[in-house]
């Protein structure tokens, strides 16, 4: 039985830092350094470890920009790019569930923002607790 579509995506980007590397990498290329300034507390293996797994699963591209020493500068693929909108839900969900997180909000006004389900087709919403309208594979 193949795995299923959230089983997929964990096995890309699920483990600790993974998620983290990808939103350091929205705004553009970075070195490793600059990597792990946006990353308090990774240990400089474990963001070696993460690039490579990252890069291996298609998400980040290392482009050499040195060759002696040899050094890379990382930025995302287009599959990467697409994981923007499942970062912002997440940092959302994170953001309802702490103490002192605030939700991403509509710049011009302050508005938290919400994420909503619909069709493209039929322009139907369909709400979380609507899981019979909802299909994964």
């Amino acid at each position: 039985m193949p795995p299923s579509p959230l089983e997929s995506a964990v096995a890309k980007v699920g483990d600790r830092w993974s998620l983290l590397v990808v939103e350091a990498l929205l705004d553009g290329s970075r070195r490793f350094g600059e990597l792990q300034a946006l990353l308090p507390g990774i240990a400089p293996n474990v963001l070696s470890q993460r690039l490579k797994h990252l890069e291996h699963g298609g998400v980040v591209l290392a482009r050499a920009y040195s060759q002696r020493p040899l050094r890379y500068a990382y930025s995302l693929t287009a599959m990467g790019q697409e994981l923007a909108g499942a970062i912002r839900l997440f940092a959302s969900w994170g953001a309802a569930h702490a103490e002192d997180a605030r939700p991403p909000s509509h710049l011009l006004c302050g508005t938290a923002l919400e994420a909503r389900w619909y069709c493209p087709t039929c322009g139907l919403s369909v709400a979380d607790a609507d899981e019979d309208d909802l299909r994964y594979a």
